[in-house]
């Protein structure tokens, strides 16, 4: 019973550290910094070429979430970089007077240290502030509630390790280490069968935001 509770919680166990300190995810987050900006150009050219303006000429306000936003400042660019793709596509139409408010909702674990991450929030910003604590394998937003759902890192993480994989007496038990020296297919399968109900159960939640 421990083990499965282990297990289960899997998606709630794990944050960044918080907080402004030399071993602080702020402090060490630079490669995903890097990744970030790698991808402004795809994420802009995205927005502006999928988003449908058109269709949502009743929107009043740009509903946008970062899905594991942890505690800053990277979720901050990737801000930033949605909500100029998002005025490109306005401007390219030339609906600029008819730019939308915009809301940013900054989710992730409970556990997550939020208040570094809103005492840290730009001071000049264009957009009001949500925190959702939570994971994003539970659906976190009322349906069609939000234009645009952004995660960068944290989409790696699989919801839950395979009961085989944890079990002493299984083929594909890995002694407790969390990495493979020498992988087992057995235990490869497993893990790619978790990471596509993963990523199903992601699509099917994300269907309805």
């Amino acid at each position: 019973m421990a083990e499965e509770l282990q297990i289960d919680s899997l998606s709630e166990a794990y944050t960044m550290n918080g907080g402004d300190g030399c071993y602080s995810y702020t402090k060490n987050s630079k490669y995903q910094k890097e990744a970030i900006f790698s991808a402004k150009e795809l994420i802009i050219q995205a927005i502006v070429e999928r988003l449908d303006i058109k269709s949502l000429s009743s929107l009043d306000i740009c509903r946008i979430a970062d899905l594991g936003c942890s505690v800053g400042p990277n979720t901050f660019f990737v801000v930033q970089n949605i909500m100029e793709a998002v005025k490109s596509k306005y401007k390219i139409l030339g609906l600029d007077s008819y730019l939308p408010e915009f809301q940013v909702f900054f989710s992730d674990h409970s556990s997550n240290d939020f208040n570094t991450l809103f005492t840290s929030l730009p001071q000049d910003r264009q957009y009001y502030v949500v925190g959702v604590p939570g994971s994003f394998y539970n659906k976190l937003f009322p349906d069609s509630s939000l234009l645009i759902v952004h995660s960068s890192y944290s989409i790696r993480w699989i919801s839950k390790v395979p009961n085989e994989v944890v079990s002493k007496t299984s083929s594909a038990w890995n002694k407790g280490k969390v990495y493979y020296s020498v992988p087992q297919m057995q235990s490869l399968r497993l893990m790619q069968l978790s990471i596509r109900r993963t990523w199903t159960d992601i699509c099917v939640i994300a269907q309805k935001k």
